[in-house]
């Protein structure tokens, strides 16, 4: 078993595909044939596996999300960090917070058209931090 942490730096809300930085921590475990489970260390942020091949498929879930859990909102309660905090934290609990990817051959086997994206909800620029644990 072989476990790291991997820093993440995200430009403000949006996904950024860490597929690569996933897969140099498998190469690094030595694992051929397992399993990486991957874990963000965060509420306001999360994991998703999305398609890699055409832009708008980010952007439109990027749309989606700003239609369906707006900023702001005065019903919302908590907004010790500012307008987009809870909402961040409802974009987190509709998405996923870990994911598991199958190793094959030392390499995360994924579709042709996948990659593993780190989801930042929040609109300003953070370091987020993702735990990967590969078992084999």
């Amino acid at each position: 078993m072989h476990q790291q942490i991997a820093t993440v730096q995200t430009p403000g809300r949006g996904l950024v595909d860490i597929t690569a930085s996933i897969g140099e921590i498998v190469a690094e475990s030595g694992v051929q044939t397992g399993l990486a489970h991957v874990f963000i260390l965060h509420t306001s942020a999360s994991l998703t596996i999305q398609e890699n091949a055409d832009g708008d498929v980010l952007s439109d879930l990027n749309d989606w999300f700003g239609r369906t859990v707006t900023d702001g909102d005065p019903r919302y309660r908590h907004t010790d960090e500012g307008p987009d905090d809870m909402s961040g934290h409802i974009r987190t609990a509709l998405t996923d917070t870990t994911l598991t990817v199958p190793v094959r051959d030392g390499k995360l086997l994924l579709g042709t058209w996948q990659a593993v994206y780190l989801f930042e909800h929040r609109t300003r620029p953070y370091t987020r931090r993702v735990a990967i644990t590969v078992q084999g």
